[in-house]
């Protein structure tokens, strides 16, 4: 008798341990059925039901799981994260991009520590742009920066796309490149020429001394610049699965836009190109 009953103690002590542990454990299960912060607040984190993020309050959102042989191909190399910045309030810089040692056909963006500027790589070269007290663009070509996160790629070979004329904004551009890339490996950079008709870029010009606690924090002072006619550059990276990594938690491209003569560059918020003048480059697999 005395063993039956010491038998069934450690049964049901098993039992309530298996218990324990389903409840506390909020990723168990289907992973299909898992949910997670569009912002990854909390890194990898997921749960069981469709709620709110803890810490930003976000809608939580399905994590798709994909079979895509091809992601681990990708040649991205990323630094730190954009939501450090947004939601922590990490400014300082997580890589001095004066150490990077292969900058042959290097192609990166970024936001300058402390959020005082903007950073555009562009085949080795590395341009950076402040704002000056005059309210102007300040350029400069230097490695000699850092950066609160990083995203960047070495191609030495492109392929030319085809782009339809009907491709003009930012928002199609991003349709367009959903759907045609598809069996492309990502994430991946991408080069844009095209003569832009209208285009509005901005630098972060952030107050010393600004604690951020949020996207709007982030974009105190930030000074937005308005041209057109002008020959430009884009050079953009694209991934579904990296938003507030190195994209806006709303987009799936971070783009930087630098002028033929170098005079004016910054992150892309809205731009039209003028038809038959753009010519979208990918990286060739």
């Amino acid at each position: 008798m005395k063993n039956i009953i010491n038998y069934l103690t450690a049964f049901v002590f098993a039992i309530a341990l298996i218990s324990c542990n389903s409840t506390a454990n909020p990723t168990s299960g289907n992973p299909a059925d898992q949910y997670q912060c569009p912002m990854k607040c909390e890194g990898e984190k997921t749960y069981a039901q469709a709620e709110r993020c803890p810490v930003c309050g976000m809608n939580l959102v399905k994590v798709e799981v994909k079979n895509n042989s091809k992601a681990s191909a990708s040649n991205v190399k990323i630094v730190g994260a954009m939501m450090n910045i947004m939601h922590k309030g990490e400014l300082f810089g997580t890589i001095d991009l004066d150490t990077i040692s292969n900058r042959q056909h290097l192609y990166g963006l970024a936001p300058l520590e402390y959020l005082k500027g903007e950073i555009l790589i562009v085949d080795g070269k590395s341009y950076v742009s402040r704002v000056a007290s005059d309210g102007s663009i300040a350029m400069e070509e230097t490695y000699k920066v850092k950066a609160p996160f990083f995203v960047s790629e070495n191609v030495s070979d492109w392929k030319e796309v085809s782009l339809p004329d009907s491709v003009q904004t930012i928002p199609q551009l991003e349709s367009f490149l959903v759907e045609t890339t598809k069996h492309h490996s990502r994430p991946f950079a991408f080069r844009l020429t095209a003569t832009i008709e209208s285009c509005e870029i901005h630098i972060v010009n952030l107050p010393t001394g600004t604690e951020v606690h949020s996207p709007e924090d982030a974009h105190k002072n930030q000074k937005s610049y308005h041209f057109t006619n002008e020959n430009s550059e884009l050079v953009g990276f694209f991934s579904t699965e990296h938003q507030g990594v190195f994209t806006h938690h709303d987009t799936f491209v971070h783009i930087h836009l630098i002028t033929s003569d170098k005079k004016k560059m910054g992150h892309a918020d809205t731009l039209s190109m003028k038809k038959g003048t753009a010519k979208l480059y990918l990286p060739t697999e």
